[in-house]
């Protein structure tokens, strides 16, 4: 029953990722970030994203020997069983089976690195490493040969090697109580896993041009993964977040710091737009009324206060509101307010599911709303986009698919992962003003 929910989750995604045929939009290069390359991208940053939020939750928590630490690895599993079909609809059956057996085998390693550390085994730690360089070496050397060389080996594996090493810090850290440096490493490699979805997704673009006639690079579809890389680690971080505050965890207030860097992006965005001020002000809305409501539920629920349980949906279902007015308006009725209410409700349900579910000792619930409601945000990135692109399409003309590979930049990753991360932002920061304005005089008031 488990895996079959699991599968459902992620089933529409791959299906629009991958199985649906170039569209009349992208024929006519009106912009739009719903194009076929856009969403073959789009799934790869959920699924890659995904499976490095869970590799390091996973090993976090066998550590830790928490209750549900076997859950988030069979979590962890059905993610690379999840990537399976995407892999087959583009490169059959045998080409998924291989994939399928390199990828998900080294998810077993992260036991192996558990264990060494919880025994001081360093002989097991060097086994575990070496087999790491052998995943490296395999993997790269199958992406370059499927992609037909547009993927090269060599690019391949320093980008797999990054992985690895991030995936690794994060762990290594968090063992010797370093959680600040955990937590940055931690964001550092989230962000790179969308350095690794746009390669991967660009080499087969450019491999297979009867499929797509545009580019997984397009301005619009670069605005779709920006909101993609922020709102999947927004819920990450707050489901996460809420798991650990409620476990009263050593490394609580370093999950709460990684997510004020993450509406730090936000933040930055408005500040560079509309002054210190606004930013201020936006930042207020957004923590006072949304990321604080959900540590008072936390809070709450330690205490049993069921008041201030009840007072802290009720603020999220305001901002829901709140929100979705403004979206409305701001997009000038390209997200209406009533389904952008029922998004952001939605949302805030799945990450609420998932904390009472582990509240009750309900893991492998739980996991299926982390699961879930991570999924979900990548909807909210192409919603989002696509309003944006639909009223500013000057600033989103997409381009013909150039005939070469560009260069994959993964030497470069971090750099021009913020770049394209800020020049998004810049855009979306245009329609948050109005959330601002919308909500200044309340905040004045508090």
């Amino acid at each position: 029953m488990k895996k079959k929910t699991l599968n459902k989750i992620v089933a529409p995604a791959l299906a629009l990722g991958l199985l649906v045929p170039v569209n009349a939009q992208a024929a006519d290069h009106t912009p739009t970030a719903s194009t076929p390359a856009g969403d073959l991208r789009a799934t790869l940053d959920q699924l890659l994203s995904e499976h490095y939020v869970l590799a390091v939750t996973s090993m976090m928590k066998g550590y830790d020997e928490a209750a549900d630490a076997e859950v988030a690895d069979q979590a962890l599993d059905q993610n690379a069983l999840d990537m399976t079909p995407a892999i087959a609809s583009i490169y059959g059956e045998e080409g998924a089976a291989q994939f399928e057996e390199i990828f998900r085998g080294h998810n077993d390693y992260s036991a192996d690195f558990v264990e060494a550390a919880k025994s001081d085994n360093q002989e097991l730690r060097m086994e575990a490493e070496a087999e790491v360089d052998e995943f490296v070496e395999e993997f790269s050397t199958f992406l370059d040969a499927a992609t037909e060389g547009n993927l090269p080996k060599d690019a391949a594996a320093d980008a797999l090697e990054l992985h690895e090493d991030q995936v690794l810090s994060v762990f290594d850290n968090y063992v010797e109580g370093d959680y600040e440096e955990a937590y940055m490493t931690f964001r550092e490699g989230y962000k790179h896993m969308f350095n690794i979805s746009k390669a991967l997704s660009g080499a087969i673009v450019t491999q297979m041009p009867d499929k797509f006639t545009t580019g997984a690079d397009t301005p619009a579809v670069e605005l779709r993964s920006t909101l993609n890389s922020l709102a999947g680690e927004h819920f990450a971080l707050a489901a996460i977040g809420m798991q650990k505050g409620y476990d009263q965890a050593e490394d609580y207030d370093y999950v709460t710091w990684a997510e004020d860097q993450n509406t730090l992006d936000f933040k930055a965005a408005i500040a560079s737009v509309y002054g210190d001020e606004g930013a201020a002000q936006f930042e207020k809305v957004w923590n006072s009324d949304h990321i604080t409501a959900q540590g008072d539920i936390v809070a709450a629920t330690l205490e049993g206060d069921e008041a201030m349980i009840e007072d802290a949906r009720m603020r999220l279902d305001q901002f829901a509101v709140d929100f979705s007015t403004f979206l409305d308006a701001a997009t000038e009725g390209n997200l209406p307010q009533a389904a952008g209410e029922e998004a952001i409700k939605q949302h805030e349900a799945l990450v609420l599911d998932t904390f009472d579910q582990y509240v009750a000792g309900d893991a492998e619930a739980a996991w299926m709303s982390f699961r879930e409601g991570y999924a979900f945000m990548f909807g909210v990135g192409e919603t989002l986009g696509n309003a944006i692109v639909t009223q500013m399409p000057d600033k989103f003309e997409e381009t013909m698919m150039p005939e070469e590979m560009p260069e994959t930049g993964l030497g470069g990753a971090q750099e021009q992962s913020m770049n394209t991360l800020y020049a998004g932002l810049a855009v979306l920061g245009g329609i948050l003003l109005a959330f601002v304005t919308l909500r200044k005089r309340k905040v004045s008031e508090q």
